[in-house]
């Protein structure tokens, strides 16, 4: 069995709202309040001048101090890091790799996975399996810097909506757990993970283009989201997930106390809860106060969880990346 131990987040300054964003950017305040239904959500950089605040590795060391310490776990016990993110720092050296310099972890392995809101899950997967394969302790990371990708200094009257809209869902931050080959913090045993890629013959969902020398005045949309076909596949898609992590753990909707579903805004993430159905289980949800930080929010949505559970309650979270259309999540147990 594997466990997990304990979670640790970290949000980039102070929250950033609506009418401050709004004004920034110079649309309406309503518009944002409508569409994406966000209230705040948190920024590595300032966003008048663009000044770095916060590097990704710098949020994701201070998330994973926070887990080591809450897991009661001593840094030297830890025998792998594992990431997923979206953005990393550089190309190279992986991100991974710095914030295992800045925990003061040596010689053991390190992995980065590329991806998107799957990412996290990813990591857990992998951690997972490295656990059952016999590490005793591991840092699973997740977390992303997406407005390295949005210049909010630029003239937006003529901004493809598929563009603009990423200036108001996204935010920063970071996550990571501890696994453990035996119970220890929480106590929660981690019972499934799923990971699965659902894109063969699709166009993306979103874009984000990373732009080299060579071909950074190319004039391309630097980040493109398709948010007509989100809006229709993932409630599709999550409720897919949510019946074939049922189905492989023999779990009924009434065995579940908890459920986490998508954050990809407060809007669309309480209209896949309608679609879910599960009104027998307590909604765990963070995305209007974070905003879409991206593999930062299974984490945070487990920070809000893990304190809520007793013995005997069951828990699952469903994650859906758009990029190519992937199904992740995963079951949790307190023993």
């Amino acid at each position: 069995m594997v466990y997990l131990a304990a979670v640790g987040t970290a949000l980039p300054g102070d929250p950033v709202d609506n009418a401050s964003l709004a004004k920034v950017l110079g649309v309406n305040e309503d518009w944002i309040e409508f569409f994406i239904g966000t209230k705040t959500r948190h920024f590595a950089r300032d966003l008048e001048s663009g000044e770095v605040y916060w590097s990704l590795a710098e949020l994701c060391t201070q998330a994973a101090e926070e887990a080591i310490t809450a897991a009661g776990v001593d840094p030297a016990e830890i025998e792998f890091v594992v990431m997923g993110t979206a953005t990393p720092d550089e190309l190279m050296p992986a991100t991974v790799n710095h914030v295992a310099d800045q925990l003061g972890l040596n010689h053991i392995p390190t992995y980065q996975l590329q991806s998107g809101c799957a990412g996290a899950v990813q990591a857990l997967g992998l951690g997972r399996t490295l656990i059952a394969a016999g590490a005793g302790a591991g840092l699973v990371i997740g977390g992303d810097v997406c407005s390295k990708h949005l210049d909010l200094s630029r003239d937006f009257t003529n901004a493809a909506s598929s563009e603009l809209v990423n200036f108001v869902l996204f935010g920063d931050g970071a996550g990571a757990a501890v696994l453990t080959a035996e119970p220890r913090g929480h106590q929660v045993a981690l019972r499934t993970v799923l990971n699965q890629f659902t894109g063969l013959g699709r166009a993306p969902g979103q874009i984000i283009e990373w732009f080299g020398m060579a071909d950074r005045e190319s004039g391309k949309q630097a980040v493109n989201e398709d948010y007509k076909a989100i809006e229709e596949s993932v409630p599709v898609m999550a409720t897919e997930i949510l019946w074939q992590l049922l189905d492989e753990l023999g779990w009924t909707p009434e065995d579940l106390t908890f459920l986490l579903p998508p954050q990809l805004s407060g809007r669309m993430t309480q209209l896949i809860w309608e679609r879910l159905d599960m009104p027998g289980a307590t909604e765990v949800s963070c995305v209007a106060d974070t905003g879409n930080n991206g593999n930062a929010l299974p984490f945070m949505q487990l920070s809000r969880l893990l304190d809520q559970m007793t013995a005997g309650d069951k828990a699952l979270a469903v994650a859906v990346e758009s990029s190519k259309w992937l199904k992740a999540g995963f079951a949790l147990e307190k023993v």
